[in-house]
C-alpha cells in the first residue's frame, strides 16, 4: 500500500500528545519530505532513518517520492525518538510490513546509522500518554523496558534494533543484535557521596526542640520554611535530615515522580520506580533555567520539579540570583512552574517542600545577643543582604525559625532526642488525616488548600478566626499571610490529634502556635510536648486558651 500510519508521542513538558506518523510512498521525483512542524533534529532524522533501513538489510524507496506527515501538524515536535515510528511508517507504506500489525501500536526510539535502537529521554511519560489514548502495544529500546513496564495494562516490547522490530511485526524469528548501552550514567555517579544522606538521623542533633517541631509541622503539611541563624548553628544539618521524616511515596506519587525524572533524563532504569521523596540542594550560583526548568530545544525540568514531592534545599538563599529568587513566587503559590517561550508554554509539577537557609549577614557572624556579635560587615552591607529576600517571597514562607547554636545546658541530656523514625510516624499519621480529609480533592496537604475554600469549607473555631482577623487588622498579617496561618493551624491541629489520640480541630491555641511559627517567635515547649499547662479545662469543661492568646496579642 502507498500509505501507512504509525504512532508515537510528543512531549510538551510533562504532557504527552499522541502523534500520527503518516507516510506516503508514491511515484514522483525521488526525495523525502517531512512536514508537521518538526524541529532541526527531527528533520535530520530522515537521513538517519534512511541509512538505518538500508543497513538493516531492508529496502528504502529510493526511486519514489516519500512524504512524511507528523499529525497534528500545528503541534511543535522535537527530539530524536520519532526515528523508529518514521522508519516503520515508510516500510509499511512501501508494502514491506503488514498494515494490521501497526494497529494500536506506538514506536519510541532513536535509530543509529547501523539500525541500532538507542534510548530516548522521557519514555515513561510517553508510555503513560500512549496508554491514556488507547494504545495497546509499545515498542521501546531494550534498556528502557523496565521503565516502560511501570505503566500497567500495556504490552511493552523491548528491541535492540530496527531489524528486531520488523521481525516481530512480521511475526518472524527475531535476529540477534548487539546490546544497547543505557543512556543514563547514574551508576557512574556514586562518587558524589549521596549515600551519606541515608545514614542521617534527627537523633544526631541535640537540643533545637522548637526548630525540630517547626520542621515536623513543615513536613506534615507541606509548608515552606526558612531557617536563619549564624554559621555553624546547624541549619544545613537540619535541612539534610528533613527527607528522613517524610513517609514513602504512594504508588500514584511514585509513578508521577518517576515520570518527571524520566523527562529530566536522570532516571536510572536499574533502580526501578522512585519510592522515596527526593532531596536536591543546588549551589547558590545555579542559573534560573537549572532551578525552574528550560534549556535548548525541549524544555527539561529544573531542580524544583526534580524535587517534586520531596525537599528542595536552597542554602545561602540571599546569595542566589535575583531572577531565581523571584521565580519562586509561582511554585510557592500554586505548586507548579510554567516555562513560557515564544512558541510554547510548558507547565511542570513543583509541589516540593522548600527549605531555605540564610545567615544574618554575609560573614555569618552577626548576632543580636549582647557580647555575641563578631560581625565586621557594614550596616549597609547587612541591610542589602537581608533585602534580597523580597517582601513577596517572604510573605509566601509559612514558617520562620531562628537557629541558635545549642548550648550544653540546652541539650537533651536528660531525655534522648527523638529519632527520625519517631518523627516520620507522626508525620505519616498527620498526612493520613489529610488524605482522608481531602480524599476527593485535587490537593493532598494542608499547605495546598486553595484560599477560596478555607473559610467556606475548612474554617476554624470563631475564637481562632477572630485572632487572625485582629492580626490582619493591625497590619501584622497580609491577606496572604492570614491564609497561610490558617493552613498552618490545620497542620498543628493534625499533629496534636496524633499526639493526643483524639480529633482536634483548629482553635485559638493552634492559631497562636501557627502565628509564632510564621513570625519566628519562640514556642512554648509545653505546648509541643503536650505537658501540663498546654491547654487547661475551664469551668464549663471546655478549653481555656485565654492566657496564651493574651500573651501573643500583647
Amino acid at each position: 500500500m502507498p500509505f501507512a500510519t504509525t504512532h508515537t508521542v510528543a512531549l510538551n513538558g510533562a504532557v504527552g500528545h499522541l502523534i500520527d506518523v503518516q507516510a506516503d510512498v508514491s511515484p514522483g521525483q525521488a526525495g523525502v519530505t517531512v512536514v508537521g512542524r518538526a524541529d532541526a533534529a527531527l528533520r535530520e532524522g530522515q537521513d538517519r532513518v534512511r541509512m538505518a533501513v538500508i543497513n538493516s538489510g531492508l529496502r528504502w524507496p529510493t526511486t519514489k517520492r516519500t512524504t512524511i506527515l507528523l499529525s497534528p501538524a500545528d503541534l511543535p515536535k522535537s527530539g530524536t525518538h520519532f526515528d523508529l515510528a518514521i522508519a516503520v511508517a515508510v516500510l509499511a507504506a512501501d508494502a514491506a510490513l503488514p498494515a494490521d500489525a501497526l494497529r494500536a501500536t506506538a514506536f519510541i526510539g532513536e535509530l543509529s546509522l547501523s539500525g541500532g535502537l538507542r534510548p530516548a529521554v522521557g519514555v515513561l511519560p510517553m508510555v503513560l500518554a500512549a496508554a491514556e489514548r488507547g494504545i495497546a502495544r509499545v515498542f521501546v529500546p531494550e534498556p528502557q523496558l523496565p521503565e516502560a513496564t511501570m505503566v500497567p495494562g500495556l504490552d511493552v516490547l523491548g528491541a535492540r534494533s530496527l531489524a528486531q522490530v520488523v521481525a516481530q511485526l512480521r511475526q518472524e524469528e527475531v535476529p540477534s543484535a548487539p546490546p544497547v548501552a543505557a543512556a543514563s550514567g547514574a551508576q557512574l555517579l556514586s562518587w558524589r557521596g549521596e549515600e551519606r544522606l541515608d545514614e542521617l538521623d534527627f537523633a544526631d542533633l541535640h537540643g533545637l526542640r522548637d526548630v525540630k517541631y517547626a520542621v515536623e509541622v513543615a513536613a506534615a503539611g507541606g509548608h515552606p520554611i526558612l531557617l536563619s541563624g549564624p554559621k555553624g548553628s546547624g541549619k544545613t544539618s537540619i535541612a539534610e535530615r528533613v527527607p528522613t521524616i517524610l513517609p514513602d511515596l504512594s504508588a500514584e506519587e511514585s509513578l508521577e515522580l518517576t515520570a518527571v525524572h524520566s523527562l529530566a533524563g536522570v532516571l536510572d532504569p536499574a533502580q526501578g520506580m522512585v519510592t522515596r521523596p527526593p532531596y536536591s540542594a543546588p549551589h547558590h550560583d545555579a542559573s534560573k533555567a537549572s532551578i525552574v526548568g528550560g534549556g535548548q530545544g525541549q524544555v527539561r525540568p529544573g531542580e524544583i520539579s526534580r524535587a517534586h514531592l520531596g525537599v528542595l534545599f536552597l542554602d545561602e538563599f540571599p546569595l542566589f540570583r535575583l531572577d531565581v529568587i523571584e521565580a519562586l513566587r509561582q511554585p510557592l503559590e500554586s505548586g507548579d512552574i510554567t516555562v513560557a517561550r515564544q512558541e510554547e508554554s510548558v507547565t511542570l509539577p513543583a509541589r516540593t517542600l522548600l527549605v531555605l537557609a540564610a545567615n544574618p549577614c554575609p560573614c555569618g557572624e552577626y548576632s543580636a545577643e549582647p557580647g555575641a556579635n563578631h560581625c565586621h560587615c557594614l550596616e549597609t552591607v547587612r541591610r542589602n543582604y537581608r533585602r534580597r529576600l523580597s517582601g513577596p517571597i517572604s510573605d509566601r514562607i509559612d514558617i520562620t525559625r531562628h537557629v541558635a547554636p545549642a548550648r550544653v545546658s540546652e541539650r537533651d541530656e536528660f531525655r534522648p532526642a527523638e529519632t527520625s523514625e519517631v518523627l516520620r510516624r507522626r508525620v505519616a499519621a498527620a498526612r493520613e488525616r489529610q488524605r482522608i480529609r481531602f480524599a476527593d480533592r485535587s490537593w493532598r496537604l494542608n499547605g495546598q488548600i486553595p484560599s477560596q475554600l478555607l473559610k467556606r469549607e475548612f474554617g476554624i473555631a470563631p475564637a481562632g478566626q477572630r485572632l487572625i482577623d485582629t492580626e490582619t487588622f493591625r497590619g501584622r498579617l497580609s491577606a496572604r499571610g492570614a491564609v497561610r496561618v490558617q493552613r498552618l493551624a490545620w497542620t498543628v491541629a493534625d499533629l496534636r490529634s496524633v499526639r493526643d489520640g483524639r480529633d482536634i480541630r483548629p482553635g485559638p491555641a493552634e492559631v497562636v502556635t501557627a502565628l509564632r511559627l510564621r513570625n519566628g517567635d519562640p514556642l512554648d515547649l509545653r505546648m509541643i510536648d503536650g505537658g501540663p499547662g498546654r491547654r487547661r479545662p475551664d469551668a464549663m469543661g471546655g478549653i481555656d486558651d485565654g492566657c496564651e492568646v493574651a500573651e501573643h496579642a500583647g
